[in-house]
């Protein structure tokens, strides 16, 4: 490690700036990207509600427990403010179209919005001003600690690195001393998990594993405030979340940015429902598919050439009748549907086309080779070949890919983006009151209670 707890003491900084920022500290950027996101998660967490095993977690949680704290997007059903947050987190993350920090490899807004919003309802009187600072307040934590890894993948980072800023968010709308929020932080790394086992097959355990860490960081918040004991070298510590969670490290460059670098304009749209590792081959494809006009009858061979961390998280083998997880992070799979379709969407990880014979064969097709790259965080660039059947072949580089700050989603894409997921969930929403939230989103430093947006995402129908 490079980095060591008498070097710096990461969690005290990162606890102290939780404390200390209020939103008169926050720049524009970092405003306007928290309302952007935050529109963008609640639209991803409607259409998850229609996602694999949605069902089946509810009726789990009306088991463990009953209160009127919170709701779950696209839901009627209300759950104690913990079972709330692990619910609208596994919706958000379970179709894979959430928001990422492509540097610190984190969903950084996954675990951070369903935390706050089951707090906000909770409580009740959160302003707007108090969530978009709690926002990003938990943006920078997760991202900042998941930025200073110097370590390829071995926990599922938007989990654990994940809680940490949703903990950081609630602890911000609690109005947390520093030291009590470092109280909070021990309490959730007790609780702490997150295993690449359900990455590597695809399992629907990955996007419960945000869910548990945004419910453990509202019950260690809970904890800290009453005084429960916890541990303070949490970070940094011998058996702290580095050295155990991630390995290699630099403490100096989690604390150094603090209160400079804001974290949340660095995040990235998904413009695709699928990894965020497949995103640059999908560009390479469809922009070789508009300016050649190849069909896909006529490719023959399709070559990625990627960094190691993309082969790590979607360079899996084609199967016959995948299931949606697997199917969204199989780098031939994804790439397929766009060469066959023109785009991606939700529709392409649903039956019959998971079972489709032509995807499949063409999915086969294709060849990833791992380039050079000593970054173990990196997911660009991409190089996409595709080798004709009449010999020919055509390539492209892919630096920035679309919906990150390079390359951005523009306001009408992505409210397109929303618009279709408001109207894509398990429960009918009236399409006036998305042109609501969309419109309170805009104006969110001026919301008295955000429970005015949450109440918006209720089902109106069975």
């Amino acid at each position: 490690m490079t980095g060591t707890s008498s070097d710096v003491d990461a969690i005290r900084a990162l606890s102290e700036h939780i404390a200390r920022v209020g939103y008169r500290d926050l720049p524009p950027a970092a405003v306007g990207a928290a309302k952007i996101f935050l529109q963008d998660s609640i639209g991803v967490g409607i259409a998850g509600s229609a996602g694999p095993w949605a069902d089946d977690l509810l009726a789990c949680l009306a088991g463990w427990g009953a209160a009127d704290d919170a709701g779950v997007f696209a839901r009627n059903e209300r759950f104690p403010a913990p079972s709330a947050a692990l619910a609208n987190a596994y919706q958000i993350h379970n179709s894979e179209f959430d928001c990422v920090h492509e540097g610190a490899v984190v969903h950084a807004m996954t675990a951070v919005v369903p935390a706050a919003a089951a707090h906000a309802e909770r409580r009740g009187g959160v302003t707007g001003e108090e969530l978009i600072t709690a926002l990003v307040i938990g943006v920078d934590v997760a991202c900042h600690i998941g930025a200073a890894s110097r370590a390829s993948l071995r926990f599922f980072r938007p989990g654990t690195a994940g809680g940490f800023g949703a903990t950081a968010a609630v602890s911000k709308l609690l109005g947390f001393d520093a030291a009590t929020t470092m109280r909070a932080m021990g309490a959730v790394y007790g609780q702490m998990c997150g295993t690449m086992q359900a990455h590597s097959e695809g399992s629907g355990l990955l996007g419960l594993q945000v869910g548990f860490n945004a419910r453990n960081a509202i019950a260690a918040c809970d904890m800290a405030g009453r005084g429960v004991p916890s541990v303070q070298n949490v970070l940094e510590g011998p058996f702290g979340f580095y050295p155990l969670f991630e390995g290699e490290y630099d403490a100096a460059a989690l604390v150094e940015p603090l209160g400079r670098t804001w974290r949340i304009a660095e995040l990235s749209h998904k413009p695709f429902p699928s990894g965020r590792a497949t995103h640059g081959i999908v560009d390479g494809l469809l922009d070789l598919r508009r300016r050649i006009g190849f069909t896909p009858e006529d490719v023959e061979r399709v070559i990625t050439t990627v960094p190691p961390l993309v082969r790590h998280l979607v360079g899996r083998p084609v199967v016959d009748c995948p299931d949606p997880g697997y199917a969204r992070l199989c780098a031939a799979y994804v790439g397929a549907r766009a060469l066959m379709r023109g785009t991606v969407g939700l529709e392409d990880f649903r039956p019959p086309l998971l079972g489709d014979p032509a995807t499949r064969a063409l999915a086969q097709r294709f060849v990833m080779e791992v380039d050079g790259n000593p970054d173990p965080n990196a997911l660009g660039p991409v190089r996409v070949a595709v080798v004709l059947r009449d010999g020919q072949r055509h390539e492209t580089r892919i630096v920035r890919m679309y919906g990150s700050p390079a390359n951005p989603m523009s306001r009408d894409a992505h409210l397109a983006k929303f618009r279709r997921n408001w109207v894509s969930g398990a429960r009918r929403l009236d399409e006036s009151a998305g042109e609501e939230l969309i419109r309170l989103v805009d104006a969110l430093e001026a919301v008295p209670d955000v429970r005015q947006l949450v109440r918006l995402t209720r089902a109106t129908a069975p």
